[in-house]
């Protein structure tokens, strides 16, 4: 084959995954755009009482369904091709995506049950099944949510929730603080279990000791203040 007809070729490959990219960044750009609404919803909560967010979390589950067709788009185009050549393009939206549907399960979880000691976690699993992907997929090269991305996902949840500790206590929701408190230190736990190769994972979970301290002050100041029941008052 002459010289020419080699490059002509390679042109003709490079074109062809160009296109592909196009494609995908178009569908993930859509779920940018989606992920960024139903956060903007999500985040109501900061300024919402915990018993007046039953229409907020109304409104998110329906935008979080808006997300999932998004991503059963993204899961048609992007298993065409081979995962790990062009997993970056989305992975940090698959992130977003589902930590939209943890914090959603967390804050509906402790609407129904403000009782609740700690509130809930969805496994991957679970976040799997409610945006219909698979998960943690290893021996066949398809679209899937990665355990990383999940983690990503429980570290922004960490971050949020303690943002939502301090905002609970100017609403007057102390005790949503403390519930806060415990779940945090739950994860935690779970994180320090995990031997993580991941650089930019182990360095984002570094930071959690940073969330947890901004929760513990706030909960040690409403102890001091006597503003905690007083069973939680020596939790």
């Amino acid at each position: 084959m002459a010289t020419s007809g080699i490059f002509e070729l390679l042109q003709a490959k490079i074109e062809g995954e160009s296109l592909v990219r196009e494609e995908l960044k178009d569908i993930v750009q859509s779920l940018e755009r989606q992920n960024r609404s139903t956060l903007s919803i999500l985040s109501r909560a900061h300024s919402i009482p915990q018993k007046d967010l039953s229409p907020t979390l109304s409104e998110a589950l329906d935008a979080m369904g808006q997300q999932r067709d998004i991503i059963k788009r993204l899961n048609h185009a992007a298993s065409k091709h081979p995962y790990y050549k062009y997993n970056s393009i989305w992975s940090r939206e698959m992130q977003n995506s589902c930590f939209a549907v943890v914090l959603w399960k967390w804050l509906n979880d402790f609407l129904k049950d403000p009782k609740s000691s700690t509130g809930s976690l969805l496994t991957i699993e679970d976040v799997g099944m409610f945006l219909e992907i698979p998960v943690a997929i290893k021996n066949h090269d398809t679209f899937h949510l990665t355990i990383e991305e999940y983690l990503h996902a429980l570290i922004s949840l960490i971050e949020e929730l303690a943002r939502l500790a301090v905002n609970s206590v100017t609403l007057g929701d102390n005790e949503r603080s403390l519930v806060i408190s415990r779940f945090v230190k739950d994860i935690h736990q779970g994180f320090q279990i995990l031997n993580l190769k991941n650089d930019s994972l182990r360095k984002r979970s570094d930071s959690i000791k940073y969330s947890i301290k901004r929760i513990e002050e706030v909960v040690y100041d409403l102890k001091l203040r006597n503003l905690l029941p007083r069973e939680d008052n020596t939790a």
